[in-house]
């Protein structure tokens, strides 16, 4: 963990314009500068960078933050990764927190599986270039699939002899101790007797998001039934196959940059398509497609297509996985090549161009592939098709977003000549079935993250969504953030009709009429904004903006640079300039602070009011209706007169 002091360090050092500057092209505009924003297309330059303030803002794109927030969206670096990036470029030593010796034990084993992992990949691609056995099989194996001695040294190719202790006895020589050995999975024990895991077999080194290399994939080139063709590392504390992408490590940049991800079966595929020039692509690592590797991917896209071979049965495999990506809200299109052809051999048999131009012209979506397939199935059987129907409406069931949903319910009714209402009624049944197992509530009813689709409604009552207030809330944060040390004058009349006028800091009136009203915030990022105010005026520290926009929360981060950044900021220089005068909102913060604290409790109130007629529709007991009732009558009254003090008309 790295030390608050060291972070303090960085944060003070890295200069936004600097950081930015190196990725960007920025033109002075003001105070301020101006570039292309990197995170999306534009040709009109919305992407701005304050210096002074230490921040970025696209107004196009909506993306902000300050130097680390920066590196971590553009790189794709995690906040401690994105620290040491930053300390690495203006040359601050990173110091971190003493871990326990516990912990110390298990950093250090780590560190040792990360360099024996490292020796091995280099030991496996010296075999390959500098035996005569690497040359003569390995080398011959991977030049007879097309693969340039570029792109064999790009993906750090190698070759183990076909040798008992090759690997292990070289590793020994080198100070790596037996067990570190056997805990890699890179050598095994058996009767006594010590061996190479990978021996005479090709070696494909799998990389981390860094660079640095977690295992192997390893193919045997004889034709020995009894043995795996591939096998690959074991679980280790540095290996977990259920969280890597074989090619990722490369990919990451062209799948950004392409806004799409092709996701194949194999090695080989990976590295045919990338020398062919399409680098957006990444394998499974021969396993089945986990949650994990869907969330790495949806990183960097939330396009994904799936390039197959013709086999029907590793298709119909492969739809588990396409419900798994369409639960997390990406889009799926699939590829499948000609008969007896694969990504690896469509790629060393055609041009590069001509690749290309086969994945984009049979890209497909899921429903249109998986629908057509299975339909070839049926026969004009209507067991079969029902069959059919439901399968469809389990892989659209699991489309979070419900536009999408609709959408794909319309283009398979059409494909299944099925009507929309039947097929969404499954559809409805599937999502409420899942969610029944996901709670345990047999009657899930009290399901939040679940909505009925429109064919679910039974009566004419529209289904009321609740009441927001994230819009009040981000306001009243917005002017805590911008005004918090500014002044307001208040008046106070007693019982002898005398007045006392008093000021009052903004933070402070904020914090004191949210408490006494014991008012706290739905947006937990708020929550927090205002937690910290309320501390700091108990240690009598005051906050900036810079605290805000610095802070070790990525989150709070962006929502203050958000909150606080503005498109159009008229220079006094201008104002005199032209004689024209804008008033500013400082100049009347009193009153558009009170007005946001009574919208926003006037929406709180609103909410209490809906959750009780909630209770209502369920409630059986008299006693508890009568109380609720009275609740209602009395949070009405209160809403009145706040509604009045706006001069609001409220309408029943």
């Amino acid at each position: 963990m790295i030390k608050p002091e060291t972070i303090d360090k960085i944060f003070d050092a890295a200069r936004i314009e600097e950081v930015v500057g190196d990725f960007v092209t920025l033109k002075k505009r003001g105070v301020n500068l101006l570039g292309l924003c990197p995170f999306h297309n534009e040709k009109t330059p919305s992407f701005t960078v304050s210096p002074a303030k230490g921040i970025f803002k696209c107004f196009g794109c909506g993306k902000g933050g300050n130097a680390v927030n920066f590196i971590m969206e553009h790189e794709h670096f995690s906040y401690p990764e994105a620290l040491k990036y930053l300390a690495g470029k203006y040359g601050i030593e990173v110091e971190e927190e003493k871990p326990s010796p516990e912990q110390q034990e298990a950093l250090d084993e780590k560190e040792s599986l990360f360099n024996l992992t490292a020796f091995a990949q280099k030991h496996f691609e010296e075999t390959l270039h500098n035996t005569e056995e690497g040359k003569a099989i390995g080398l011959s194996y991977f030049k007879e699939r097309g693969f340039t001695t570029e792109t064999i040294k790009k993906f750090g190719l190698g070759y183990s002899l076909n040798n008992w202790d090759d690997f292990t006895s070289k590793a020994l020589k080198h100070g790596y101790k037996k067990e570190l050995l056997e805990k890699s999975s890179l050598v095994r024990t058996k009767d006594h007797q010590t061996y190479d895991t990978f021996r005479a077999r090709v070696t494909f080194p799998i990389h981390n998001l860094s660079g640095r290399v977690l295992g192997f994939g390893a193919r045997i080139l004889t034709q020995d039934k009894k043995k795996p063709k591939y096998i690959n590392t074991a679980e280790s504390e540095i290996y977990h196959k259920s969280k890597v992408l074989y090619g990722l490590y490369f990919a990451k940049s062209a799948i950004v940059k392409e806004d799409n991800c092709y996701l194949t079966e194999g090695y080989t595929d990976v590295i045919s398509l990338y020398q062919a020039g399409i680098e957006n692509v990444i394998s499974s690592s021969g396993t089945s497609l986990t949650t994990e590797q869907i969330k790495l991917i949806r990183r960097y896209t939330t396009n994904i297509t799936l390039l197959f071979d013709g086999d029907p049965a590793g298709i119909k495999a492969a739809f588990r996985g396409i419900d798994m990506i369409l639960e997390e809200g990406m889009n799926v299109k699939i590829v499948l090549f000609p008969d007896g052809e694969d990504p690896d051999s469509y790629a060393r048999n055609y041009r590069p161009a001509e690749v290309k131009e086969f994945i984009k012209k049979n890209a497909r979506d899921f429903i249109s592939f998986k629908t057509n397939l299975l339909l070839e199935e049926t026969q004009n059987d209507p067991i079969k098709k029902a069959a059919l129907i439901k399968e469809i409406a389990l892989s659209i069931s699991q489309i979070p977003e419900p536009i999408a949903r609709a959408l794909y319910v319309q283009k398979s009714s059409d494909l299944l000549r099925i009507e929309e209402k039947l097929l969404m009624a499954e559809i409805n049944k599937q999502r409420r079935e899942r969610f029944k197992k996901r709670t345990g509530d047999p009657s899930a009813k009290s399901e939040q993250s679940w909505q009925p689709d429109e064919t679910e409604i039974t009566s004419d009552k529209q289904i009321e969504k609740g009441i927001h207030v994230d819009k009040q809330e981000k306001e009243l944060i917005r002017l805590l953030l911008l005004f918090h040390d500014h002044e307001v004058q208040f008046e106070e009349k007693d019982e002898n009709g005398q007045t006392t006028e008093f000021k009052y800091k903004v933070s402070d009136y904020i914090v004191d009429e949210l408490t006494d009203d014991e008012i706290t915030f739905d947006n937990l990022d708020c929550q927090k904004i205002f937690n910290e105010f309320v501390n700091a005026r108990k240690q009598n520290v005051t906050l900036s903006d810079q605290y805000f926009f610095n802070h070790q929360q990525p989150s709070i981060s962006r929502m203050a640079i958000d909150l606080t950044s503005s498109q159009h900021i008229l220079s006094e220089q201008w104002e005199n300039k032209h004689g024209i005068f804008v008033n500013k909102e400082e100049d009347n913060i009193k009153n558009i602070l009170v007005e946001m604290l009574y919208a926003l409790k006037l929406k709180k109130l609103e909410q209490q009011i809906y959750k009780n007629k909630e209770i209502l529709q369920d409630e059986k007991d008299e006693e508890q209706i009568l109380i609720h009732l009275e609740n209602i009558k009395n949070l009405e009254s209160i809403k009145t007169l706040i509604a009045r003090e706006l001069s609001r008309i409220v309408i029943q």
